[in-house]
């Protein structure tokens, strides 16, 4: 050998290996959701050496939205950001910041069918020809969870949950009496679960403009008959004492009622079902599918979504996107879909991974973990169950908890609480609209 060759061979042998590219990935979970995203990005890493996932959380989905935001303004934007669903107005609204997921696929050659994914899910984050605007990542839908020691101890039949609202308030009724527990129901997220799945489930408009999926024009219509007759139950029922309001926003107070035995049924997030298991320690949870009323519709439609999805942000170096497209491929795989699902109560995003699933044996030993996906994909999504995109739509929610606790007061009715509400949120999407024309 030359000592020139010699040379060339010694200098590849010491050179140090090129450095992976770093993707900054933004997100929105503490706790143990966010050790269980680390672990994901982590085993992503350790799948191939040329691209390093960072996972960087940025606090609240509030917080997380607000940081992107800012950043993208200063140019320091990572290449993806976590946003929640109620974010996807501002998201779509913000021109030339976001890189659509369909088009990044196709730009890095990397597979990516639209069906594979759960079909109300994908939806919600598809504009309106059907182009995937970002990645579904911690998709989740309200279901009920009850109390099956209170319902036995009321003469109830403990494996038969509410179906109707009718059944609700009569079993409610029952259990109060009984003293088997002090209240019938509680909910979080009362404009999430009682007004937008609501209307979702019995096929009623929220809004024009298919739901605010056809533009900024829209407006909010969620003051219809149906929803005013539910509004009214609901303070009729808090005034008997077999409905207890659980608080604004997430309703963070009306958890510990159902933990603690206060409230026989909840209703909230599939995503809280760890939660639930973990803390209702002295009774058994039953799982069951909303309840609607039989006279507004025959059978429910699907209810819709709540969570997060990945955006990628433009403004990136060009060899960060290459990494991007194979980190999205990694986590929309059945394996990693499934072992996310069955850790924290989110839904399976791909049909594939509910499958696996099923082969797994996994709905088999944990009884009521299938009853969102079974929700969310019953029958085909209508212009009115598709969900809904508004911008600042959670500043219009804020509307909604307060004109909600204006009802409970009794300083309006609930036709007149709706009325509000539809008018500060209509006031709320002209301020977003004038902002992003």
């Amino acid at each position: 050998m030359t000592s020139v060759a010699a040379l060339a061979v010694s200098l590849a042998l010491t050179a140090p290996a090129l450095a992976a590219t770093e993707i900054q990935w933004w997100h929105a979970m503490g706790g143990e959701l966010g050790v269980k995203l680390e672990q994901i990005a982590q085993n992503f890493n350790a799948t191939q050496a040329d691209y390093k996932i960072v996972p960087v959380y940025k606090g609240s989905y509030p917080e997380t939205l607000t940081a992107a935001i800012a950043a993208f303004r200063a140019k320091q934007q990572p290449a993806i950001v976590q946003v929640f669903e109620v974010g996807t107005g501002t998201m779509m609204a913000a021109k030339g910041a976001v890189y659509p997921v369909y088009k990044l696929m196709a730009d890095h050659d990397e597979p990516f069918d639209p069906k594979s994914f759960l079909a109300p899910v994908v939806g919600y984050y598809t504009d309106t020809q059907g182009n995937i605007l970002s990645l579904p990542f911690n998709s989740s839908s309200p279901i009920v969870y009850y109390n099956k020691d209170a319902f036995e101890k009321a003469g109830l039949d403990r494996n038969t949950p509410p179906r109707t609202w009718a059944e609700v308030e009569a079993f409610s009724k029952k259990i109060k009496e009984s003293g088997a527990a002090k209240c019938g129901f509680t909910t979080g997220w009362v404009s999430w679960v009682q007004l937008e799945n609501f209307s979702a489930l019995h096929d009623k408009p929220y809004g024009t403009l298919e739901n605010g999926f056809g533009g900024l024009g829209a407006e909010f219509t969620f003051n219809g008959d149906a929803q005013v007759k539910h509004f009214t139950n609901l303070k009729k029922w808090s005034d008997e004492g077999i409905f207890q309001y659980g608080g604004p926003v997430g309703g963070n107070d009306a958890p510990p009622k159902f933990y603690s035995g206060e409230c026989a049924i909840y209703m909230n997030s599939s995503a809280s079902r760890a939660g639930v298991v973990a803390n209702a320690k002295t009774f058994e949870v039953g799982f069951a599918p909303l309840p609607f009323y039989d006279d507004v519709i025959a059978e429910p439609k699907n209810s819709i979504i709540g969570g997060a999805t990945l955006w990628a942000l433009q403004g990136r170096p060009a060899e960060e996107y290459k990494g991007v497209a194979k980190f999205f491929s990694y986590l929309s795989k059945p394996e990693v879909q499934a072992e996310w699902h069955q850790a924290t109560g989110y839904l399976p995003i791909t049909y594939a991974a509910f499958e696996l699933g099923k082969t797994q044996g996994y709905y088999e030993k944990n009884p009521g973990a299938d009853i969102a996906i079974n929700q969310i994909t019953r029958g085909e999504p209508s212009v009115n169950s598709k969900g809904i995109r508004f911008g600042n739509l959670a500043q219009a929610r804020d509307v909604i908890d307060s004109e909600f606790e204006a009802l409970l007061a009794g300083k309006k009715s609930a036709k007149e609480a709706l009325d509000a509400a539809v008018a500060g949120g209509n006031r709320i999407l002209r301020d977003f609209e004038a902002a992003n024309k």
